[in-house]
């Protein structure tokens, strides 16, 4: 019987339980709709197990493991902690252990916070909330701070943004380990695109869209673009579905997205093709066509730029079937 992965969640006195909840949502649920694919195994741990804590919004609950449990999992999860004060030692000692005997660490929102007292992302880079950024910078020199990423993956330190970016950071989890089909699923079920592309900047300070704004076309030109990846596609193309001038539409599309709008639309093709590719089924120039990139070499180059690897690795490493060469 294959030995499940363990992932291990902080629980502590104060905490927000929406980051929690992301957890346990992600890696805690039980999901059918996988069939017998083996799912993790996730503890919520505290430095006092079965002590009573207090979360916002008025409630109680309690950890059944302790920060012993934390230290022997096979991924570590941190959520938003409090940004004023000391980290405890009890925490970053626990903490230290798990990376030393090859745990994930990951922290989200302000738990960066937690993963920087133990000195594992000096030298490193790194994000957090946008409003705490500048803090977790000044205080941590020797750390590179983002603060535009929805996420930064280091291998075995990870961190995310604000607490929505937990999201993001977990589906990238489950589709580092199960691959994109299943992160894809676990989505449909979040009801969440799998991958966001662009960085937390277009959230700071930035207005809401409102029914009948512009902000509407935008999502409709995005939809008909997800229709029609495969087709040739240009800013003059999703201009005329949003019914926006080219020049208005790409304002207003970076704004919302927080990038230009050809660059979304090769992020969407690049991940149209991660399904095509574990499936074992067609060439990588059929692939490459699917997804509607005019060449191969074009395809391989974006590819390697967003995902750290080639189509052919991917495909080796993520593939459930024979594939062609």
């Amino acid at each position: 019987m294959t030995k499940p992965h363990v992932v291990a969640v902080l629980a502590f006195d104060g905490m927000a339980p929406f980051e929690l909840g992301v957890v346990v949502e992600v890696f805690g649920l039980v999901r059918p709709e996988l069939g017998d694919l083996p799912w993790y195994e996730l503890r919520v741990c505290a430095e006092k197990p079965g002590e009573d804590l207090r979360a916002v919004g008025g409630f109680t609950l309690r950890a059944e493991y302790g920060l012993d449990a934390l230290a022997a999992a096979d991924t570590v999860i941190v959520p938003g902690v409090a940004t004023a004060g000391e980290v405890s030692p009890a925490l970053v000692g626990a903490l230290r252990r798990a990376h030393a005997q090859g745990a994930r660490l990951v922290s989200i929102c302000s738990g960066a916070f937690a993963l920087a007292a133990t000195g594992l992302l000096e030298g490193r880079r790194a994000t957090t909330h946008w409003r705490y950024a500048p803090d977790l910078a000044e205080r941590h020199p020797g750390i590179e701070v983002d603060p535009d990423v929805l996420y930064v993956d280091n291998g075995d330190v990870l961190t995310s943004a604000g607490s929505a970016a937990g999201i993001d950071l977990c589906l990238y989890l489950v589709r580092a380990d199960h691959g994109a089909a299943v992160a894809n699923a676990v989505a449909r079920r979040f009801v969440v695109p799998p991958h966001r592309e662009g960085g937390q900047a277009q959230f700071i300070e930035a207005a809401v869209g409102k029914i009948g704004s512009e902000d509407d076309g935008v999502t409709q030109s995005m939809n008909w673009a997800m229709r029609h990846l495969r087709t040739p596609l240009s800013v003059p193309a999703l201009a005329r579905a949003a019914r926006m001038s080219e020049r208005s539409y790409s304002r207003h599309f970076t704004r919302r997205n927080g990038v230009s709008p050809m660059r979304w639309v090769i992020s969407q093709r690049v991940a149209a093709s991660l399904p095509l590719l574990e499936s074992g089924e067609g060439t990588v120039d059929e692939v490459a066509a699917a997804v509607g990139f005019d060449s191969t070499a074009t395809y391989r180059h974006h590819f390697t730029r967003r995902m750290r690897t080639t189509p052919t690795a991917y495909r080796k490493t993520f593939t459930r079937i024979p594939a062609h060469p």
